[in-house]
This record gives structure tokens, C-alpha cells and sequence, in this order.
């Protein structure tokens, strides 16, 4: 049996269920559904007030741009070489000894002319004086035999003597002449030996290299030094074979050096090798056209080699150059731009036919003209007949 009634204090209900009692709250039940009401009637309200949503026009996309120019199929081609001086030599005694003095010390600064080292004297004056006494001997000899012909020669006119004695007078007269040339050979060639004992600079220089020190056996041609020159500098660089025909005389090259970036000079080549030497590589010479105190030999330096391009359909005529990222790839293998009209806003896509990349630019010869202006990044992101802005070029954007 259920039974209902009311407590002693307000507003608590109790269901009497056989053997038990179970109490509610009216009051916060009629609350909780009027809540609930009152939110689904605010729903109900809006929806009933709300107008249709109208679809605004899509925005102009502005885009990075350039305006394209026109200029010469030139290909610049980068190469490492080394800096020498002009003027540089290895010294040698050209006779053997012991060397007695060393004048000069690595890196001196040396005129033409100036002694350097100098060898033992003792060996080279004893031969000179014995090649002077047998000079002194062949002369003595030589006016005896001559006293002696000129006698026969009188005694044969007045057929007092033989046609064989005179004959032997003169053949002993023309060897006494030999013996005495020969000895003055001998001569010049210890006093030759004397002044080569002493080793000259052969001209204004810097000692670079200093190999031999006192008391030390040289032998002849043995390098004892190694001179620079002052006539100014040179860059030994290697060529590949792909563009040693586009080099001539006439270039005037960019120098610079990787240790001093603010560094640049001009030169010319002087010299081109005609014969290939490692990795089919031609020497080439570039004098260069300025002097710097700063270089020295031994030194990197990177020249530009600037020459007549040939595309590879065999384009040679003038070009336009644009950045890589304003190129497009379509299906077979088609490269297209696009191509910014400013009266209409709107872009057109264009293919262009390419001939080479270089330093992240691509030469195009065909289907861009001078000054038209085409978009230069987000060319996936474009679409023929976009209509977008240009971007300020002087305001500068970080990514």
C-alpha cells in the first residue's frame, strides 16, 4: 500500500512505500524545469530572429613581384686559384764548395746585385793562380817555338836548312799557339769559378725562402734560395675544358679573396695552356691589374670568368633572367611564370622556354618581354585569371 502526506515543515513531500518512507523536494523540481524552459524559449527566439548569412567576396591576394629586364646570354663561371708573384726563382751556387757566409735572412728585402752567400774561396783562388801560372807557361813556350820558326823560315829562303826541319818548326809553333788558348780557357774558367762562389741577387726581391746555413756542402744546383720579385702578382688558376675556347686576352676579370671579402681587383689573362693536365684542366695565368700590400703569395683567390652563353637549345641571342621560385612545372615537362597585367589586375599564365640556371636564376629566351612584371614566390598557389595586388617592394618582410 503507497500512502502520500505531508511533513511538519513546508514544501517536503514523503511516499510511504511499504516499510519505507522516501522524501523529495517540490520546490527545487518546479525550479530545475522552469530553467530548462526558459533556456529552450531563448533558443526557439533566436533562430526564429536570426537572418540569412550572406557570403562575402573572396580577398585579393597580394604577391611578391619583380619587373623582368632584358640582357645578354653572359654565364659567369667561379674558380679557385692561387696567388704568385710574377717574378720568382730558385738560387743555386753553379759550383760545388762549403758554404762560408750567409749575408741575408728570410724575408729580407734585397737589391740587384746584392752578395747573398758566399762559398769557401781557398779551393777556387789555388785554381785560379794554377790556371794563371800554366797561362804564364804556355806563353813562354809559345814565344820559343815562334823565335824558332820565324829562324827556320830565314835558313829555308836561303835553302840552308831542310823543307823537314821547317816543317817541324812550324808545327810546334801552331801548338804552342793552342796550348796558350787553351790555357786562357782554363783561366776564365777559375776565375769564372771564383766569382760563382759568390751567389748575387738577380734582381729587387724578397727572400722567401732560405735553405742553407754556414759550413754546409752545397752542391751545383742545389737550391739554396728562393727570391720574389716586386713587378706585382699573379693567379694561377685551373680551367675546365668546357670553357677554355670562350677565354681570350682581351677579358677583364673580378679577383676577389675568400680571407678578405672586402677585397676585389681586376686582371687580365696573360697566359693559356694549350695541353690539358689533371682532371682535363688547362693552366691559365691572370696577372693582375692592381698592386695591394695586403697579398701575398701562396694566398686563395676566386675569379669570375665571364663568357658568352649558349643555351641548351642552342640559344646565343639576349635573355631574361628570373628567380628560380618564379618558375612553374606542367605536364610535359613545360615551365610556365605568371604574368602580371596592371590594367586588369590579373594574372596570365605563360610558358617560357629555358636555356640554364645560374646562381639560382633562370635564363629565359622566350615568352617574356622587357618590363612586364611576373610574380616571383607562391606559384603553386596562384591560378590563370587571379585577380591579386602587388606586394610593396620597399618593405621588407622577414619569413
Amino acid at each position: 500500500m503507497v500512502d502520500f502526506g505531508t511533513a511538519w515543515y513546508q514544501n517536503i513531500w514523503y511516499l510511504v512505500v511499504p516499510n519505507q518512507c522516501v522524501y523529495f523536494n517540490l520546490a527545487l523540481i518546479t525550479g530545475t524545469v522552469m530553467r530548462l524552459l526558459y533556456v529552450v524559449a531563448c533558443i526557439i527566439t533566436l533562430v526564429g530572429c536570426s537572418k540569412e548569412i550572406e557570403h562575402s567576396a573572396p580577398p585579393i591576394r597580394p604577391i611578391a613581384w619583380t619587373a623582368v629586364k632584358t640582357s645578354n646570354f653572359e654565364q659567369v663561371r667561379t674558380l679557385s686559384g692561387i696567388v704568385a708573384p710574377v717574378e720568382n726563382a730558385n738560387l743555386s751556387f753553379e759550383v760545388n764548395g762549403k758554404v762560408e757566409k750567409v749575408f741575408v735572412k728570410l724575408g729580407d728585402t734585397v737589391s740587384k746585385g746584392q752578395p747573398l752567400a758566399k762559398l769557401n774561396q781557398l779551393t777556387f783562388q789555388l785554381s785560379f793562380e794554377s790556371a794563371s801560372a800554366q797561362v804564364k807557361q804556355a806563353e813562354a813556350t809559345l814565344q820559343e817555338a815562334q823565335n824558332e820558326y820565324e829562324r827556320y823560315k830565314t835558313l829555308s829562303e836561303q835553302g840552308l836548312v831542310s823543307k823537314s826541319g821547317f816543317d817541324n818548326s812550324k808545327s810546334a809553333f801552331e801548338s804552342a799557339k793552342s796550348a796558350v788558348d787553351v790555357a786562357n780557357a782554363q783561366l776564365n774558367i777559375a776565375r769564372k769559378n771564383v766569382q760563382d762562389s759568390e751567389l748575387l741577387a738577380p734582381y729587387d726581391g724578397v727572400i722567401t725562402k732560405r735553405l742553407i746555413e754556414p759550413s754546409q756542402q752545397v752542391a751545383a744546383g742545389q737550391s739554396v734560395f728562393e727570391i720574389e720579385g716586386q713587378h706585382g702578382f699573379e693567379v694561377r688558376v685551373m680551367v675546365p675544358e668546357s670553357i677554355i675556347h670562350d677565354l681570350n686576352s682581351d677579358m677583364t676579370l673580378k679577383v676577389t679573396y675568400p680571407v678578405m671579402p672586402q677585397l676585389s681587383m681586376k686582371g687580365h689573362i696573360s697566359e693559356k695552356g694549350t695541353r690539358a693536365e689533371s682532371a682535363n684542366a688547362f693552366p691559365v695565368t691572370v696577372i693582375l691589374d692592381e698592386e695591394n700590400s695586403v697579398l701575398r703569395a701562396g694566398m686563395t683567390a676566386e675569379v669570375e670568368f665571364v663568357y658568352q652563353g649558349v643555351g641548351r637549345t642552342g640559344y646565343t641571342g639576349p635573355s631574361i633572367r628570373i628567380p628560380v621560385s618564379a618558375l612553374g612545372a606542367d605536364i610535359k615537362q613545360k615551365a610556365f611564370v605568371f604574368v602580371f597585367d596592371p590594367k586588369t589586375q590579373l594574372l596570365e599564365k605563360r610558358f617560357v622556354q629555358t636555356e640554364n640556371v645560374i646562381n639560382n636564376q633562370v635564363i629565359i629566351s622566350n615568352g617574356l618581354k622587357d618590363g612586364e612584371i611576373i610574380a616571383t614566390a607562391g606559384v603553386a598557389f596562384l591560378r590563370d585569371g587571379q585577380k591579386v595586388s602587388l606586394l610593396d617592394n620597399a618593405v621588407q618582410r622577414f619569413n
